[in-house]
């Protein structure tokens, strides 16, 4: 059975609005659809600039999103929506704000709590709009229907994936990222590229989604460098802005594999932001699956203009070190003794390692993060 022939779903949002100036779609539509109350769910950043959104009526602002949000953050969130019974719901930020606001779109009335709609398709519907407007090129968080918390209680990520959470309206607007800093840029633009490569080398990789996928890959190989080198280059934002998006479209229907599920316990253990997890941890498994799939293992290389490279670990720990990220866990705050801890909670996200092309154990990830100290 070829993957031409592996039935696939694609859903993505009703509308979407790429390019500089695209933010000023967001009042004019809410116009059209008669909101008179819309509640922001944003960082303290993006909330002070909530006016960029233009809205009509009475406009509530959430606006302590946390990075890699948890339960608490979400109650936060969920108890303004339920005060104020908004009409519309808007995710202004990066992928936390975005995810958020998904959930806050969702559960309010609906008579189910978060632990009811963890996984795949258990949310029951939705009551009100919703929004999503990225300021970060990163997650690709607003073409998708997935919103991930993390429980305080266990220190992992808690999964929903809804239809019912994919937007009305997706605006992304490069010129609303030029204030990114240089080091964030780096980290969130290799977690663009990650999620490009790992659902190009999943198991559930399919022809449809991998012309998304190699071509955001060569969007980050292309763009990232200048927009870190200088970020008022307005091309260089476009290119990764895009790049994301695509990265987006690919979350849905493939998701992304070890690279990520390796990555989360350097999030919800010790803090530390999901594009950089993601960008120290991923040359470690591009390398780790080269032998399952070294022709697409040598696209992403040569996509990322690093064609020809016979050592895949040495070319993309060195492509990604050349952004000047970070790339060793001790410098980042993570103690060597608690890597096993780590290494079993990420054997354990079977979600994603699942999805992985080559099977991973969890001395594996133990070596790897090993590696990565």
């Amino acid at each position: 059975m070829t993957e031409l022939l592996y039935p696939i779903d694609i859903d993505r949002p009703r509308r979407i609005a790429f390019g500089a100036g695209q933010v000023a779609t967001v009042g004019t539509w809410a116009r059209e659809q008669g909101i008179t109350r819309s509640l922001v769910i944003a960082d303290a950043f993006n909330a002070a600039r909530i006016d960029l959104l233009g809205l009509p009526g009475e406009v509530t602002v959430f606006g302590a999103v946390k990075p890699e949000p948890d339960i608490p953050n979400l109650d936060a969130a969920l108890d303004v929506a339920a005060r104020t019974r908004p009409q519309l719901v808007i995710g202004f930020g990066g992928g936390s704000a975005m995810d958020l606001a998904k959930l806050v779109a969702v559960l309010p009335g609906s008579g189910q709590s978060l632990q009811d709609v963890v996984g795949p398709e258990k949310v029951a519907g939705r009551s009100m709009a919703l929004v999503q407007v990225a300021t970060t090129s990163g997650t690709g968080s607003e073409a998708g229907s997935r919103a991930l918390v993390t429980d305080t209680a266990t220190q992992n990520k808690l999964a929903v994936q809804s239809r019912h959470m994919i937007a009305d309206l997706a605006v992304v607007d490069p010129d609303l990222t030029m204030t990114v800093p240089r080091a964030v840029t780096a980290a969130t633009g290799v977690d663009a590229l990650a999620h490009c490569a790992e659902a190009f080398t999943s198991r559930k990789a399919h022809p449809l989604i991998d012309l998304y996928a190699l071509e955001g890959i060569r969007l980050v190989g292309r763009f990232l460098g200048r927009a870190v080198a200088d970020g008022s280059d307005r091309e260089a934002r476009a290119g990764l802005a895009l790049a994301s998006l695509y990265g987006g479209f690919c979350l849905g229907p493939v998701n992304t594999t070890a690279g990520h599920a390796v990555a989360y316990p350097l999030g919800t253990r010790h803090h530390i932001p999901h594009g950089l997890a993601c960008a120290v941890i991923f040359p470690h498994t591009l390398a780790f699956n080269a032998e399952a799939v070294p022709e697409k293992t040598a696209l992403v290389l040569e996509a990322l203009g690093a064609g020809g490279a016979r050592d895949v670990l040495a070319a993309s720990h060195g492509w990604c070190a050349a952004l000047g990220i970070e790339m060793r866990l001790s410098r980042l705050g993570v103690p060597e003794e608690d890597l096993l801890t780590m290494a079993t909670e990420a054997h354990a996200i079977r979600r994603l390692l699942d999805n992985n092309p080559r099977e991973m154990s969890r001395e594996q990830i133990l070596a790897i993060y090993r590696a990565a100290l």
